[in-house]
């Protein structure tokens, strides 16, 4: 192994694209809920195109209630009458507390138990609220992870160096022996690089682009490994 390019002591995954994705989208949750509550027959497709466009607008997002509350609206602007922070809103935030809401990769188990099986150290950094914790002890993801770090509770968010910095103190190593894994080129890749991490692009079911992507974790531990000896 090239002494520039440290050992990987511990690999970090994002969460949301990552390890677990809406089911079967936000635009059907979306959708299902409104109709719950008297706004039926809008459309899945439109709702996943309208949310799509609202969430390339953002800035500083820090998942707080009250932003996603102007999320939901946004998408809904035009649809519905109130808006659905004056209604529905609260349903719909709390259905995404719920497992059923999501869908867990079939890739995510193999992958952690095989980086796990050679020793590595696995943690979670995911820009997210208090709905985080629940979830992944639904799906049992906590079991696997030496560390848990997430936005709402350390006050910063990627890109932040400083939520990286976190893991790596509590994962008691020096940035640049840690791996961070996700699906956002700026929040993961850039983010993860500028805070010292090592980082790799997961892009699902897309064409390879940069030269450190992924498109399935079922490839991580071949990249990782094919780097070098590691006991």
């Amino acid at each position: 192994m090239p002494p520039s390019v440290p050992r990987i002591r511990a690999v970090t995954f994002d969460v949301g694209g990552t390890l677990l994705d809406p089911y079967p989208s936000v635009g059907h949750i979306y959708s299902d809920v409104a109709a719950r509550h008297g706004y039926k027959g809008i459309s899945a497709a439109l709702l996943n195109r309208r949310f799509a466009a609202a969430w390339r607008t953002l800035k500083n997002f820090r998942h707080t209630r009250s932003q996603w509350a102007g999320l939901v609206d946004a998408t809904f602007r035009g649809l519905t009458e109130p808006p659905p922070s004056h209604s529905f809103f609260p349903k719909l935030y709390n259905r995404f507390a719920e497992r059923d809401a999501w869908h867990l990769y079939e890739d995510v188990l193999p992958a952690l138990q095989a980086l796990a099986a050679h020793g590595l150290k696995l943690g979670i950094i995911s820009n997210w609220d208090d709905r985080l914790r629940p979830l992944l002890r639904a799906f049992k993801l906590h079991e696997h992870c030496d560390v848990i770090i997430v936005s709402c509770e350390v006050g910063a968010a990627k890109p932040a160096r400083a939520i990286f910095r976190r893991a790596a103190a509590e994962l008691r190593l020096v940035p640049e022996t840690i791996l961070h894994v996700g699906d956002s080129l700026e929040m993961d890749v850039q983010g993860a690089r500028a805070a010292g991490l090592q980082s790799l692009l997961l892009r699902r079911k897309a064409k390879r682009r940069f030269p450190c992507e992924i498109q399935s974790l079922d490839q991580l531990a071949g990249f990782i490994y094919s780097r070098g000896p590691y006991p």
